[in-house]
């Protein structure tokens, strides 16, 4: 059973950045595709990046285009998303999620999920 664990959320002011990270254990993390979302208070959960697991190809929610990188680092199992020109409207609790193969939007086709870690960023 993997464990997905995330790490380096916290405060920041509007256009500030921050850096994600997504450790996995306990199983395999080649092979399976990455992917962040996000969910705000009162909001549904929306995807935000994916990076599959193959050919490391890399997918962005329109919202976070040219601002936000996804990466991993199969050597020491752990997936990130550089967060650059953040806006108040990021601020949410932001989760990493693992399937298999390829990137999918649906938050429903990921079979593990980390516990998740805040981002707020302040106007």
């Amino acid at each position: 059973q993997v464990q997905l664990v995330e790490s380096g959320g916290g405060l920041v002011q509007a256009g500030g950045s921050l850096r994600l990270s997504c450790a996995a254990s306990g199983g395999i993390f080649s092979g399976y595709a990455m992917a962040w979302f996000r969910q705000a208070p009162e909001k549904e959960r929306e995807f935000v990046a994916g990076i599959s697991g193959l050919t490391s190809a890399t997918y962005y929610a329109d919202s976070v285009k040219g601002r936000f990188i996804i990466s991993r680092d199969n050597a020491k199992n752990t997936v990130y998303l550089q967060m650059n020109t953040l806006k108040p409207e990021d601020t949410a609790v932001y989760y990493c999620a693992r399937r298999l193969r390829t990137i999918k939007t649906r938050g429903n086709d990921y079979d593990s999920w980390g516990q998740g870690t805040q981002v707020t960023v302040s106007s």
